[in-house]
C-alpha cells in the first residue's frame, strides 16, 4: 500500500497579496481584542484571563490582547508528522505534500449494491474506511459517517475502533467533542501507539474541532481540545462561517470572523501546553441566497480554500481544510465541477490537508461510486503538480534527431523509459464513439462497479485481538452508569 500525495507542485497560486494578508491579521486581532470571542469553560477563561485577556463572566466572552495572542501563536511548532499505524504511511506535515481524506460526519449513505439511501451505519462506517484504505489516493480517515446505531455517549469511540480495525492509515477525527470522550480516545490512541510517550513522538491520532459561528467556541470541544493538546496530538479548530449568516456578506469579513475562531482556540492550546502541535481549519462558504442553506460548492468556496491556506502559512502552521464535499445529490457534472475547482485552488495555495472526498449534498450522504471519482479527481491533480521537468533527458533531442521528419517514437528506447510517466485514467472514457453507444455506460457505472469490487474483496488484516479486546473495554468504560455519590 502506498500514499499518492501530492509533493512540492510545479504550479502556485496567490490570491491575496503580503498586504492584504497582513491586513487581514491586524483586523482579526481588533476583533479578538475589542469584540472578544466566546470561551464557554470556565478553566479556558481562567487561563485566558491569566494572560492578561478581560473576561466577562456573564457571557463568557474574552477579550485577548493582540501581543498575547501573536506570542503563543509563535509557539506552535511549524511542521510534525501525522502516524500511521504503519509507519509506511506516516504522513509529514512539512509544507511540500498535500493530502487527501475523507470528511465527517454524514447521516446517510447510498448502498452500493442496491442504491438505496437510508441512515448509515457503524457497519456502513468499516465498509467505507475500507473502501478508503485501498485507495491510494486517501491518505488519510475522517469519519465519514455517524455510526447511528451506536449508544450517543461512545459513539465516536466506536467509529474510531472501525476505522482502526480495517486500516492502518492515520485517523482524524471531528466527533470527539466532550472531556470525557477525549480522555478515552487519548488511551485508545496512546494502547495502539505503544504508550503515551510514543504517542506524542508519533501520534496516530489527530483531533479536529468546529467553531462557533460567529466569534464563539464549544465549552466541550474546548475541553477536549486542550485535553488532546496535552497529549501531544495535533489539534485544529475549523470555522464554517458563512457569508451573509454567520459571517458578513463580505468575503474579506467573513475571513476575519472565522480567523479569530479560529487563532483564538489555536492561542489558547499554546498558552495552556506551549509547544503542542495544532494546525489550522476551514471549510468557510457562502449562504445560498435563495434558501438560507448551506451551499457546499461555489466560487466563495474556492476562494476561501486558497485565502486560508494563505492565513495558514502567515501563522505558520499546516492547513486542514474542506474541499470536495459536493452540494451536489449524485455523482455528475455539478460533483465534478465542485470537487476539481475545490481541490485544484486547495492543492494550487498549498494545502496541507483537504478533506471531503465520498460525500455528497454538503456531507450528508456518502456515496461509494463518489469516493472512488474523488480519487480519480485527485490521480489527475497529482499528474498536473508534477508539472513539465525540462532538463536533458526530458527535452529529448537524441530520440528527436534519431525519429527525425516523419518518423515515430512509439518504439524508440526514449519512449519506452518515459511512456509510463502518463497520467493513465481509470474512469474517464477515452472509447471510440462507436464502442460507447453500444454500451452507454461511463465513469459514475465503472466507479460504482470498482466500489463494489473493493467491498466485496478487500478485507485488511484486523487488529490483534488482544489489543482490540482493550480498546472494546475502554469504550465499554464509557458506556457503563456513572456512579451515584452515597
Amino acid at each position: 500500500m502506498s500514499i499518492a500525495a501530492i509533493e512540492s507542485p510545479k504550479f502556485s497560486l496567490s490570491i491575496l497579496s503580503d498586504a492584504e494578508i497582513r491586513r487581514l491579521h491586524t483586523a482579526t486581532l481588533d476583533v479578538i481584542e475589542s469584540v472578544g470571542v466566546r470561551f464557554p469553560l470556565p478553566h479556558a477563561l481562567d487561563l485566558l484571563e491569566a494572560h492578561g485577556a478581560a473576561v466577562d463572566r456573564a457571557t463568557q466572552v474574552a477579550k485577548i490582547p493582540g501581543h498575547v495572542v501573536e506570542r503563543a501563536l509563535a509557539q506552535a511548532p511549524p511542521a510534525y508528522p501525522l502516524a500511521g499505524l504503519d509507519p509506511a504511511l506516516d504522513l509529514p506535515l512539512d509544507g511540500r505534500h498535500s493530502y487527501l481524506g475523507t470528511d465527517g460526519c454524514g447521516v446517510e449513505v447510498l448502498d452500493a449494491f442496491t442504491g438505496e439511501r437510508r441512515r448509515s451505519t457503524l457497519a456502513d462506517l468499516s465498509d467505507a474506511a475500507r473502501v478508503a484504505d485501498y485507495l491510494d489516493a486517501i491518505a488519510f480517515h475522517w469519519t465519514p459517517i455517524s455510526a447511528q446505531d451506536c449508544p450517543p455517549e461512545t459513539r465516536s469511540l466506536h467509529e474510531l475502533l472501525a476505522i482502526w480495525q480495517v486500516s492502518r492509515k492515520h485517523v482524524q477525527t471531528e466527533s470527539i467533542v466532550t472531556e470525557r470522550e477525549a480522555r478515552a480516545a487519548v488511551e485508545m490512541a496512546a494502547a495502539l501507539a505503544g504508550g503515551r510517550a510514543e504517542l506524542r513522538r508519533r501520534p496516530v491520532l489527530s483531533i479536529m474541532q468546529c467553531t462557533l459561528s460567529p466569534l464563539a467556541h464549544d465549552g466541550g470541544s474546548l475541553a477536549a481540545g486542550l485535553i488532546a493538546a496535552e497529549a501531544g496530538l495535533p489539534v485544529g479548530y475549523m470555522t464554517m462561517a458563512s457569508c451573509a449568516s454567520t459571517g458578513p456578506a463580505t468575503l474579506a469579513g467573513s475571513l476575519v470572523v472565522g480567523n479569530a475562531e479560529v487563532i483564538s482556540a489555536l492561542a489558547l492550546m499554546q498558552l495552556a501546553h506551549p509547544g503542542c502541535p495544532v494546525y489550522y481549519a476551514a471549510a468557510q462558504t457562502a449562504m445560498d441566497l435563495r434558501t438560507g442553506a448551506y451551499t457546499g460548492g461555489g466560487p466563495e468556496d474556492y476562494l476561501f480554500g486558497a485565502a486560508t491556506n494563505q492565513l495558514a502559512d502567515f501563522y505558520r502552521v499546516p492547513l486542514s481544510m474542506g474541499a470536495f464535499a459536493t452540494g451536489a445529490k449524485e455523482p455528475g457534472w455539478q460533483s465534478a465541477l465542485d470537487n476539481a475547482f475545490s481541490s485544484f485552488m486547495a492543492v494550487a495555495s498549498g494545502a496541507d490537508m483537504l478533506l471531503g472526498a465520498g460525500l455528497l449534498h454538503g456531507s450528508r450522504i456518502l456515496a461509494y461510486e463518489m469516493l472512488v471519482l474523488d480519487a480519480e479527481i485527485w490521480s489527475l491533480e497529482r499528474a498536473l503538480g508534477r508539472g513539465i521537468v525540462v532538463d536533458d533527458e526530458t527535452l529529448a533531442l537524441d530520440a528527436i534527431r534519431q525519429v527525425g521528419p516523419g518518423g515515430n517514437f512509439l518504439a524508440h528506447k526514449h519512449t519506452k523509459r518515459h511512456m509510463r510517466e502518463l497520467w493513465l485514467p481509470t474512469l474517464f472514457d477515452r472509447r471510440p464513439y462507436g464502442a460507447w453507444e453500444e454500451k452507454r455506460d461511463g465513469a459514475r457505472e465503472w466507479a460504482g462497479e470498482k466500489a463494489r469490487a473493493i467491498l466485496r474483496d478487500h478485507h485488511p488484516a484486523p487488529l490483534d485481538e488482544r489489543l482490540a479486546r482493550e480498546l472494546r473495554a475502554l469504550i465499554a468504560a464509557g458506556e457503563a452508569p456513572a456512579a451515584v455519590p452515597a
